[in-house]
């Protein structure tokens, strides 16, 4: 092949693949003659580059079909734009969908940690179980309140956050599985009925409300939408109704796993507050109200906000161009 005889038979092709490729705004024929234009210079570089190897002309017509491509493969928004939609429509509706499950594992939860309190409470065989005399003692005179503040606030606020963020996005990511939520719920549930029924047993149960509801109000309520999160996705892996198995599971996890950047924040907020707020020397009734103020914040964003974004038609997942398409179809 006649390198230059094919180049400048070919260039005003390639120059009008350019010219399309630059410009701010096509119409739709142009469009299409940009992605005809495309084609051909994709055949015009195989040509080249199979004929003559590595060549200053083959390296123009790259670059230019690089450009070209980028027009008809960019993203559909920008940071900025996509930011203000994931907190106003997409998260909040989200929320939303979890909104009766979350009550649910509320319950669930309340429910065994008080039947574990009550177990302890009533038997003094079950409390002793729990550790000597001398170890129950130090947890309620010593332990549970000195927990709070045995380090310092930043890194203990800190530690917690990134702890509960984990446990959440486990929720989200294995619930799936089936069995990882209900393990973590029941874990979760015993571990606050156990701690519950030795305070009460001495006589503490004040300092066990005091220093759990402050930070507790906003840090359970994200654990419970966590858990509902990943209820939901198992759910519609086990009863995707009209929908195939594949495609039910994509559409949830993708809407539902946004859940956990949602939660990683307000955990941030909870472990603030369970740093800073929870051992610090302000009057409980001022500690509660904080606590208090959080959730509040907190499930109106989920039950207001989110109800006005379902009612705009969100689900909390992507956009039908980023999601891609549903059902491949020829023709």
């Amino acid at each position: 092949m006649d390198l230059d005889a094919y180049t400048a038979a070919h260039n005003p092709d390639w120059e009008r693949l350019d010219a399309l490729s630059s410009r701010r705004s096509l119409s739709g024929a142009e469009a299409d003659e940009l992605i005809t234009a495309y084609q051909g210079g994709a055949t015009g570089l195989s040509a080249i580059k199979t004929t003559a190897g590595s060549t200053v002309q083959g390296d123009r017509l790259s670059v230019s079909l690089s450009r070209a491509r980028g027009r008809f493969t960019a993203p559909s928004a920008n940071l900025f734009s996509l930011v203000p939609r994931f907190f106003v429509l997409q998260l909040p509706a989200a929320l939303w969908r979890l909104r009766w499950l979350t009550l649910a594992v509320a319950v669930v939860t309340v429910i065994i940690a008080a039947l574990y309190a009550w177990w302890a409470l009533g038997d003094p065989q079950v409390l002793a179980s729990f550790g000597t005399e001398e170890q129950r003692r130090a947890l309620v005179d010593e332990k549970f309140v000195g927990y709070y503040s045995e380090n310092p606030a930043a890194s203990f606020a800190g530690a917690v956050w990134t702890n509960n963020a984990w446990v959440a996005a486990q929720c989200i990511a294995l619930g799936i599985t089936g069995f990882f939520v209900p393990y973590v719920i029941i874990g979760n549930a015993m571990n606050i009925g156990v701690s519950a029924g030795i305070m009460f047993a001495y006589g503490r149960g004040d300092v066990f409300f005091q220093y759990i509801l402050p930070h507790g109000l906003l840090e359970l309520s994200c654990v419970f939408v966590a858990a509902a999160a990943g209820l939901r996705i198992f759910w519609a892996w086990i009863a995707p109704g009209a929908r195939t198995r594949g495609q039910a599971l994509a559409e949830d996890a993708r809407a539902l796993f946004i859940v956990a950047i949602g939660l990683a924040i307000a955990l941030f907020v909870s472990g603030i507050i369970e740093g800073f707020v929870t051992p610090s020397p302000l009057p409980w009734p001022v500690k509660l109200a904080i606590g208090v103020v959080a959730a509040g914040l907190f499930y109106t964003y989920m039950l207001v906000v989110g109800r006005r974004a379902a009612r705009a038609g969100e689900t909390g997942d992507m956009g039908e161009f980023e999601a891609g398409a549903r059902q491949l179809i020829a023709g």
